[in-house]
């Protein structure tokens, strides 16, 4: 598991028993993280292995999350736990992310300084081995995946544009009933 999805030791502890969960689910644990702060959160973000989540797929996770923290008891205090999608500026986790998300403006920050910095904003250019490319305006360059301490996408009008896009075409109007107009009324 890279340290992007689970950075702190207890995140990766907790990763290690929700993911089963989740997979089992038919979902991908897409970032989890133990917040502190006035309560404590567990955030967990997932999705299904093409992309997407909907309302009900979260409450389902949550259940079955829950009931298995329940036993193994990996948090001493109290928390709130918190199932949501990655959302349109999504946190890019895997290096499938970074595929899928090619042609998109990013924001990757590094462990280590190259070439004098650790923050880099582009577009992302997909992957070359085990390197994140990115055009950067000096030119296209590679990071080591294991080099990345954060990145996530940068919310643009486009990006917009195309998860509306991607909802509208997944969408399944089937799945309700039809409206009755007052033209329909007899």
């Amino acid at each position: 598991m890279s340290d992007l999805i689970a950075k702190a030791a207890i995140d990766k502890r907790l990763a290690d028993i929700v993911q089963p969960v989740i997979e089992d689910l038919g979902f991908e644990l897409v970032r989890i993280r133990l917040m502190s702060g006035k309560k404590i959160i567990l955030q967990i973000m997932a999705e299904r292995p093409n992309g997407g989540i909907e309302v009900d797929d979260c409450a389902r996770i949550s259940t079955e999350v829950s009931a298995i923290l329940d036993v193994e008891d990996p948090v001493v205090e109290e928390y709130a736990l918190e199932v949501s999608s990655p959302g349109i500026d999504r946190p890019l986790t895997r290096l499938k992310d970074f595929e899928m998300w090619e042609g998109y403006e990013a924001r990757i920050e590094t462990t280590e300084l190259i070439d004098g910095q650790r923050r880099f904003k582009g577009e992302l250019r997909g992957v070359q081995d085990d390197e994140v490319l990115i055009e950067i305006p000096q030119g296209i360059i590679g990071l080591k995946f294991d080099w990345l301490a954060d990145a996530k996408l940068i919310l643009t009008d486009e990006l917009i544009a195309q998860t509306l896009k991607a909802r509208k075409d997944a969408f399944d109007e089937t799945k309700f009933d039809e409206i009755n107009t007052e033209e329909d009324a007899p």
